[in-house]
């Protein structure tokens, strides 16, 4: 079973309460979002966005152009059902994050829990490239991995493990950090997961 095969699968059998990553409300994304005071008319996109709340979250707070990525099209036909008419003002984009070519420079790039998939650095390296060249300069950049204390895999795949050392190397060249953090994540069955966090800006 090939990478988009693995995640349609994930997507078609499963309820957002049987999948570990599930968040009620993206507070971490939001609160990061409204510190950074935002344009509302700022290209933000969701990385690996599956079902995910971060796009009706958006939405509510009123920003206008939002896009939102993910490998399966079956997680993106869920979200726009969950929104019904308010799905039509979004950018849906299925595709391979490592295959990415944006027609749109962004000011925000989100990713919780799509980097540490990258297990290899050709694709470590294909992501580093594509953001650097599709985030606007001084445009920002939060992603989100597991950290030294999370877990080893997710969803049956290998991941790989993050400290803030080793996220902050590989964005360095291009990106400035502006802060890290670790935080908690209870999943839908009471276990926990630790997380990396690194807030990065365009240089």
């Amino acid at each position: 079973m090939n990478n988009k095969q693995h995640w349609e699968n994930v997507f078609t059998t499963k309820t957002p309460n049987e999948v570990s990553w599930t968040q009620e409300y993206p507070k971490t994304a939001i609160d990061y979002i409204e510190g950074l005071k935002l344009s509302k008319t700022a290209n933000i996109i969701d990385v690996g966005g599956g079902d995910s709340n971060l796009v009706d979250a958006l939405l509510e707070k009123g920003y206008l152009n939002i896009w939102v990525l993910d490998i399966s099209g079956t997680a993106l036909e869920k979200v726009k059902m969950r929104l019904g008419e308010k799905a039509n003002s979004v950018h849906w984009i299925v595709s391979d994050i490592t295959e990415f070519i944006p027609d749109v420079k962004f000011d925000f790039w989100h990713d919780r829990a799509v980097f540490h998939f990258l297990t290899d650095n050709e694709n470590i390296q294909k992501y580093t490239s594509i953001i650097t060249n599709a985030v606007n300069p001084n445009g920002h950049f939060l992603l989100g991995a597991f950290s030294e204390n999370g877990p080893l895999k997710c969803s049956g795949l290998e991941i790989k493990q993050y400290s803030e050392k080793e996220m902050k190397n590989n964005f360095q060249n291009n990106f400035e950090v502006l802060k890290c953090f670790t935080e908690n994540h209870i999943t839908p069955f009471n276990t926990t997961q630790n997380f990396q966090f690194c807030g990065f800006i365009k240089k």
